[in-house]
Order: C-alpha cells, then structure tokens, then sequence
C-alpha cells in the first residue's frame, strides 16, 4: 500500500486565486503583458535591430517566447509552485531549444523553447508511501456504512488526513488536477474541516479537484463550502447495490431467477468455502492464480480507481476475504474477493473471476453464500457492486436521450460489459444511494482524460506467489 501523508494546513481555504483583485492574477497578468510588449517592439524595430534577420524567423522566435511566457503565466496564475527539478527540466529544454536554433533548425528549436515554459509549470505530483497502511486500515474499519471505504487502501492513492489523524481521504494526482476517491473516511465530525483544508492545499499546488464516487449523503461536504462550490457540479453516474443482509430471503417471485440459479449449482456439486486471503497456503494461491488468469477479468494487468484494489492473492491488505467455489471434484471453478470495513458491519464485494466453462449460475451462488456467511458473522451490510446508469437500462422509464445512450452502451458491452452487470445486479434488487462525480464544467475535456485514464490505462500486476514471498 501506498500513501502521501500531508499535513492539513491551519487556515481554512480562501477564495480562488482567479478573483479579480487576486496579487498572483496581477503577477501573472502583468508578466505575460510586459513580454507581449517588449517582443512587439523588438517586432516593430527589427530593421535597426539587425538587419540580416528575416521577418519570418524574428517572428516564429517572438512567437515561441511568447508562448512560454503564457506557460509560465498560466502557471502562476494556477498558484503552481516551481521546485529545482522543474527550473532544471525546463533550463535543460531551453539549452536544447537554443542549440537548435544554432543549427539552423529553427522551426524545431521555436516548439522546444516554446515548450521549456511549459515543463518550468508543470504541475506537481503526489507521491505515496507504503507505510502509511496500518492507518488507513484503522480508519477503513471505523468507517461503517460506505461500500467504497476499503478502496481507500488502492496502492497507487495518495491519502490526506486530518490534522488529529482521525479521518482523511484517498486521491491520486494527474496532469494538474486531484482526483479525491469516494468519501473521506473516519471521524464523520472531521470531514467538513478535512475537506476544507484539502483544497486550501490543492490551491497551494496549483491542483484543481474532481471528486469520482461522491455518496448521496456526502454532497454537502463539497457543494456548501464557500471556494470550493461555485466551481464543482454534481452528475450522478449509478448507484450502490448494497443488501441488508439480516433482511436478505430469496422467497418469491421476485427472486426466482436468482434461487434458480443457486439450485442449479447445488445439483451441480459445487461447494463453497471463504477463506482470509492472508492465510492462503501456496497450493490455494495457484489454484486461484490459474482462474484469475483464465478469467476475463483476471488478465496480467490490473485496472481502476475509485472501486477496486489490487494486489490480488498478495495477502498484503488487512479484512481481505475470499468465497472461493468449487465443482463435485474439488477443483477451483470461480473466487469473488471481498473486503471488510466498519469493524466486520460492512462487506465490499472487490473482483470477481470465474474460469471459462463455470456451471451456470456459480457467480450467484457464490454471492448468496457470501451473503449468509456475513449474516452469520454479525456483518450488517455487503456491497455487490456498482450499477452505472441504472435509468438507462430500465425499459419501463427511458426516455429518448437514454435509449440513444442505451443502443451505444449495448453496442459496447462486450467491452465494458455495464449492461450484462447491470442485469446480474438487478437479481438482487437491491440498488441504494446515489454516487457522483464533481468537477468544473470549465475543465471538461482534460476532466474526462484524467478519469478515464484513471480506470481504464492497465498496470501490470504482480506474480501472487513472488509478492507474498
């Protein structure tokens, strides 16, 4: 596990620094205003300044000052801080660029020394630190309620804590932007304050905040807070599939298909077991690390953000447990990974596999047997998945926008597969609050890039067997 451990800064947040009476905004405005002039001169002097310089090559080089001097602008005007790495790049560009222009390349060496403003403000990362896990652990098991609160572990997060250490939040840094993961998690009476103290140090940074997987009930923590609500909108994306599980009763016709899938892996012979992924034994570890590589989902690479953790089968998260079913001959058939938060109240369903040519219906299985096991052990709630878009794929309301959205997410199922979830959730009947996303409508574009680069660009994953070792 990774984490950035910041301490929260004392002052609460102030305003943007784009308001108009900003210093920074007149810093920046007045640089680049200054540069703009003085390059307009030397463009209107050029004669008397050397005569053996083309109009054209004179105007190429102003406008490739130029366009720095608006990178360096832009970043000022961002509140984007200059470290030596970044004086050194950009130093090493500009050298580059010159020695170009030296070479009579000048078409290249204007885009280089154009550029070397854009890696002297070039935003700041967030780097995190491993030790920082027994924390974040202690505060995922005092979360209760929150289905995404385990993911807050994700090795490749970023955390932020309150100044007590009591609550804190899960991000990742990406091209200028903060994305926060979920909902803080921890002391409720500190995430007000939390996130107030958060943006103070995003703004410090130069960083703009999106926040991917915001619950229903923690809206309020980023759209009534004055400096952060006038530049975030809330657009809801799905909702929680989150099951009572003292309540839980296949009886009915509701749940038909659903306990006709179970029967049919009884009569199959499969049988279930649930084991903590800490104390899998070798032989375990290899016959689950053959299902996740047969799985569609299991390939050698790991993917996602906001709803899922990785080092599968390494035994490195605390509350990881395994269902693992089996077929009439003890062979390994499918696993479902689950991790516990709110001291064992709260189970979260993490990633499935299932190796091709399962029985029918073992998923279901596997996840009614999850649900009986969490009953029995004093848990409260378990959290199956995420349902995306779950208007979109109810026939009896969609409207006409939402049938086109429909027709293209059919179209991309087997890719995306949010139609076929969608329809193995919708057994369970069980959808439950809301999640959003916030960011600026400004920032749109570049928004989409970093979330879909997020949970979508693969990392490769580490062998089972080497990491556990």
């Amino acid at each position: 596990m990774r984490a950035l451990t910041v301490r929260a800064p004392a002052a609460r947040i102030k305003r943007r620094v784009m308001e108009a009476d900003s210093h920074t905004t007149r810093r920046g405005g007045a640089l680049a205003a200054v540069a703009l002039f003085a390059w307009l001169v030397m463009l209107t002097e050029r004669d008397e300044v050397r005569p053996d310089w083309q109009s054209g090559s004179r105007l190429a080089w102003s406008m490739a000052i130029l366009v720095a001097v608006v990178f360096i602008a832009r970043g000022i005007f961002l509140g984007r801080p200059v470290t030596a790495a970044h004086a050194a790049a950009a130093g090493a560009v500009l050298v580059v660029g010159i020695t170009a222009h030296l070479l009579s390349l000048n078409a290249l060496g204007d885009s280089v020394i154009a550029a070397s403003g854009l890696v002297l403000m070039w935003p700041t990362t967030a780097v995190p630190e491993p030790e920082m896990l027994p924390r974040i652990g202690a505060l995922v098991s005092a979360t209760h309620g929150d289905p995404l609160a385990p993911f807050a572990m994700q090795s490749h997060k970023s955390s932020y804590f309150s100044a007590d250490g009591k609550s804190m939040l899960a991000y990742r840094t990406r091209i200028g932007f903060a994305v926060v993961s979920g909902d803080p998690i921890g002391d409720a009476a500190q995430f007000r304050r939390l996130v107030n103290d958060f943006a103070g140090m995003c703004q410090n940074r130069g960083w703009r905040i999106i926040v991917l997987g915001c619950s229903q009930r923690r809206l309020p923590l980023w759209t009534e807070q004055a400096g952060i609500a006038e530049h975030l909108r809330a657009i809801p994306f799905g909702r929680d599939v989150v099951i009572d599980v003292r309540r839980f009763d296949m009886a009915g016709r509701t749940f038909r298909n659903l306990r006709q899938a179970v029967h049919r892996t009884r009569n199959a012979g499969v049988t279930t077991e649930v084991i903590a992924e800490q104390d899998l034994d070798s032989t375990t570890v290899a016959e689950l690390t053959e299902v996740m590589d047969s799985s569609h989902s299991g390939v050698r690479t790991e993917r996602g953000f906001s709803m899922i953790l990785d080092g599968a089968l390494e035994g490195r998260y605390p509350g990881v447990l395994l269902m693992i079913g089996r077929d009439r001959l003890g062979v390994v058939q499918s696993a479902q990974r689950y991790v516990l938060a709110g001291g064992g109240s709260d189970v979260s369903l993490d990633v499935p596999w299932r190796r091709p040519g399962a029985p029918n219906g073992i998923d279901e299985r596997l996840s009614v047997d999850m649900i009986e096991w969490s009953k029995a052990h004093g848990a409260r709630r378990l959290s199956l998945a995420f349902a995306a878009f779950p208007e979109i794929f109810d026939d009896r309301r969609r409207t006409g926008v939402q049938h086109l959205f429909y027709v293209l997410i059919h179209l991309g199922d087997r890719l995306i597969r949010l139609e076929s979830l969608y329809r193995y959730l919708d057994k369970y009947h069980s959808l439950s609050q809301r999640r959003y996303v916030l960011l600026s409508p400004r920032h749109l574009l570049p928004a989409l890039f970093v979330l879909l680069t997020l949970e979508f660009m693969p990392h490769r994953r580490r062998a089972p067997g080497a990491a556990r070792s």
